[in-house]
């Protein structure tokens, strides 16, 4: 029998108007990341279909497992509709299985001269007559036979996996992922990824206060975030002459502040430049005393474009259980300081003030600075695959 995957959307169905837009989005990501497999992707109003080679079977589903926009996915045994071939099938399909079972059946194509329950209760018979280590369960079955009888084909399966949810990357424009390198702005940019929103990655450097493991701890973040987009480009800023100045003609309480509406001031200059909408971090709630609320408005004072903060409400345990499932955590538990941690005061403000915050800034040209800064910034292009250091940008 004929095997193919099915891949049925979940919360496009919401869309009406724009569904095919989705839909659309949804096949063009699937295809860039079946590159180079056996394989075709057909695909109607409802569902996807994807004809596989049986060797590349495992390969496949991992890579479906990496792409947004689907809720779930079957392998399933298609045939044509034809009683005499359904029934074979089913044989077929249900021979090994034992204990307890159940069936139902969906009637897409209502030609089909049986209804729904009837179809069921005729299946279940036979499954009976042919497999005497099974019984009908209806509440609680080890196994459902599930049969999906439309015009030309009919599609059987047992087992129903969960994708990754949310909307195809590409449905929304972009956004600027502030990426530190800790372990919050990489499940950030995941959960933005998630929501259909295409990210360029920033990172901010200071040289030689930080060290080129700690960007490279970037790189690898990057990349395995790219595991969910086609690419991801990395903006790599040179900070050190802000953050020396900072630290220099500031008081040390309002350093961290400063340097975070310094950061908002570029990363909205770099958004205007490379097409970007909003600004993305990795900002909790309390977490530390940049991110209390009153630190928020004091540095969110600087730009007037959106700022999304995806993990603001979870706690820390809630973050880390989200990157170890992408696969981050190790990564950005590796012991290379970026530069919002390397200066810390020992006793950063935790209720800024917006009035001290101007008086600070004004003890230094910090316009020019940012103008150097971004016209220094490197841009490198992160991929999966890609293996490169990087090094030659130093």
């Amino acid at each position: 029998m004929e095997k193919v995957v099915l891949i049925k959307y979940g919360e496009l169905t919401t869309k009406k108007g724009n569904r095919n837009f989705f839909i659309k989005t949804l096949y063009q990501n699937l295809q860039n990341k079946l590159e180079g497999l056996h394989v075709k992707i057909s695909r109607d109003i409802s569902r996807m279909y994807i004809e596989f080679e049986e060797s590349e079977l495992d390969t496949v589903l991992s890579k479906i497992n990496q792409v947004f926009g689907i809720h779930t996915y079957q392998v399933a045994s298609k045939v044509p509709t034809d009683l005499d071939e359904i029934k074979e099938n089913i044989l077929e399909l249900m021979k090994e299985k034992t204990g307890t079972f159940k069936v139902e059946t969906k009637r897409s194509d209502k030609n089909f001269p049986i209804l729904s329950t009837e179809f069921s209760r005729q299946m279940g018979g036979l499954i009976l007559k042919n497999n005497s280590n099974l019984s009908v369960d209806v509440h609680n079955p080890n196994t459902t036979l599930f049969i999906e009888i439309l015009e030309r084909f009919t599609y059987l399966y047992t087992d129903t996996y969960y994708g990754l949810g949310g909307y195809p990357v590409g449905t929304q424009p972009k956004g600027m992922l502030m990426l530190s390198g800790g372990i919050d702005s990489p499940v950030a940019g995941y959960l933005a990824l998630k929501r259909g929103v295409k990210i360029d990655a920033v990172y901010f450097e200071a040289i030689p206060h930080t060290s080129i493991e700690a960007r490279n701890k970037v790189i690898e973040l990057s990349r395995k975030l790219s595991v969910y987009t086609n690419r991801i480009n990395l903006h790599i800023v040179p900070f050190t002459e802000i953050q020396e100045a900072i630290y220099k003609e500031c008081n040390p309480e309002y350093c961290i502040t400063i340097m975070r509406r310094m950061m908002y001031r570029i990363m909205e200059r770099l958004a205007k430049k490379h097409k970007g909408l909003v600004i993305i971090n990795g900002e909790s709630i309390g977490q530390v005393a940049s991110q209390t609320l009153v630190s928020m408005s004091v540095i969110n004072n600087v730009t007037n474009m959106p700022v999304i903060r995806p993990v603001a409400c979870l706690d820390k345990l809630e973050i880390i259980e989200l990157a170890k499932k992408i696969n981050t955590y190790e990564t950005s538990i590796l012991p290379y300081e970026d530069c919002c941690t390397v200066f810390v005061p020992k006793h950063p403000v935790i209720h800024p003030s917006l009035e001290e915050c101007i008086r600070n800034e004004e003890k230094f040209d910090y316009e020019e600075m940012i103008q150097r800064t971004i016209e220094a910034t490197n841009t490198i292009v992160i991929r999966e695959k890609d293996k490169e250091n990087f090094e030659d940008l130093l």
